[in-house]
């Protein structure tokens, strides 16, 4: 009875085709603005969804090794790597060693106290062969050009988040920033076009006779189904509405998701803040220093891997210890805790972490996957459900495919306006 009544008074409002047409309107401009972007990060998205595995695929030099000998401790190996190239330092490796594989370190550039500026060592991933040290290869992850068999997994995935818009006006954010301001646009644009997909009164009603939520319903169907034989103009416009209809919730979950990413401590999180409530990370709670100017630690891997153990016994936790990270702009270290086989693409929305200051050796604080508030488990699950990760494998393939579907979406809604677009200069042609 209550849908009756909505449908009924949408009907009968009387500003209701003005909001129709202001609403086609919005979505029409909405569309075009950003189907572009749209394709590039759909396509991008639905590839990227298995860069780890596909990269491997591209690059067995980089990452597979004959297997034989005992593997050197991957700490050990991160500082055998610092004193080999004196301009860089890890900020990133797993413990886990895998037999066949190598073992891949994640390295930043230091400064250099002559011009007071990073170094330029050209690499800053570097894969070594965990039993004898070798260096197996270095390559630039996110490289522009030349887009190589190395580089060419990591030019995709930060196309996809940033365009490779390169730093100017003393940030490198711009592309992250414009991308994100895309997403909310897309956001909005999703009920804008789920609006116009309902039934257009064709006809008055008198007041004494309502329309039914049953025949309101029926004169909806049509809008679900693709009329496959009906012709070219009409299939680009069933495959534009319908699509749109039968994955609107996906839709509206990977450009919130996006936006929420992108704009995460300019937007996102402080407009969280202000309307429930969410406990910070130690990440949230520091500001970052300029990249030029990283905060050196005093307390080295092998000292943080012998705190977080320490603190994670206290803790009760059974999990081993996964990754270390070093976040050098902000001076503290991230310890990640999770099985041999459960990294790259695991369920969930992480895995359990342990923040220890980079001077100090204090403890900063956790992270504990699916506790908090309602809102902090809201924050945690924004990055696991832009990229499928939440459900494992079949969330991968999901996305992969929404990738696609968010493509196909933009170029059918461009093709839409501009054979209207054709047809309106023939009549004024015609008129003329």
């Amino acid at each position: 009875m209550c849908g009756a009544f909505f449908i009924s008074s949408l009907n009968n409002f009387t500003g209701y085709r003005f909001m129709r047409a202001f609403f086609t309107v919005l979505h029409r401009y909405f569309g075009l603005s950003i189907a572009g972007f749209l394709i590039v990060t759909g396509l991008t998205g639905a590839i990227i969804s298995w860069d780890h595995e596909l990269d491997e695929w591209l690059n067995p030099d980089l990452n597979e090794v004959s297997g034989q000998g005992t593997a050197i401790s991957p700490i050990e190996l991160a500082d055998q790597l610092e004193q080999r190239f004196p301009q860089i330092e890890v900020t990133y490796f797993e413990l886990h060693q895998e037999p066949g594989h190598s073992q891949y370190f994640w390295v930043e550039p230091k400064v250099d106290p002559i011009t007071n500026h990073l170094y330029e060592p050209g690499f800053n991933q570097v894969y070594l062969d965990p039993a004898t040290g070798d260096v197996l290869g270095k390559r630039e992850w996110g490289q522009v050009w030349p887009i190589t068999r190395q580089t060419f997994m990591s030019f995709l995935y930060k196309l996809h988040f940033s365009l490779h818009i390169p730093e100017f006006w003393g940030t490198d954010h711009w592309g992250i920033w414009l991308l994100g301001i895309i997403a909310l646009t897309w956001t909005v644009d999703c009920f804008t076009g789920f609006y116009l997909t309902l039934p257009i009164k064709r006809r008055k009603i008198r007041a004494s006779k309502t329309m039914s939520g049953k025949s309101w319903l029926r004169r909806w169907k049509p809008a679900w189904k693709i009329r496959w034989k009906s012709g070219p103009h009409k299939l680009n416009f069933d495959l534009h509405q319908a699509l749109s209809l039968w994955t609107w919730g996906l839709l509206f979950v990977v450009a919130f998701t996006a936006f929420s990413l992108n704009l995460y401590r300019e937007v996102f999180f402080p407009l969280m803040s202000t309307i429930s409530e969410v406990t910070p990370s130690p990440l949230d709670e520091r500001i970052p220093t300029d990249h030029d100017n990283p905060i050196e630690p005093t307390l080295t891997f092998q000292e943080i891997a012998s705190l977080a153990n320490g603190e994670a016994e206290k803790l009760g936790w059974t999990q081993p210890l996964g990754s270390l990270w070093y976040a050098r702009e902000f001076g503290l270290y991230r310890a990640e805790f999770f099985p041999g086989t459960g990294g790259h693409g695991a369920g969930g929305v992480g895995h359990k972490a342990l923040f220890f200051d980079g001077h100090t050796g204090e403890r900063l604080g956790e992270f504990i996957p699916w506790q908090g508030t309602a809102a902090d488990i809201f924050v945690q699950a924004q990055f696991p459900l832009h990229s499928g990760r939440i459900l494992g494998l079949p969330g991968r393939i999901l996305i992969s495919i929404m990738g696609v579907v968010v493509a196909v979406l933009s170029v059918t809604g461009v093709i839409i306006w501009w054979r209207k677009r054709q047809a309106r200069f023939r009549i004024e042609q015609k008129s003329a």
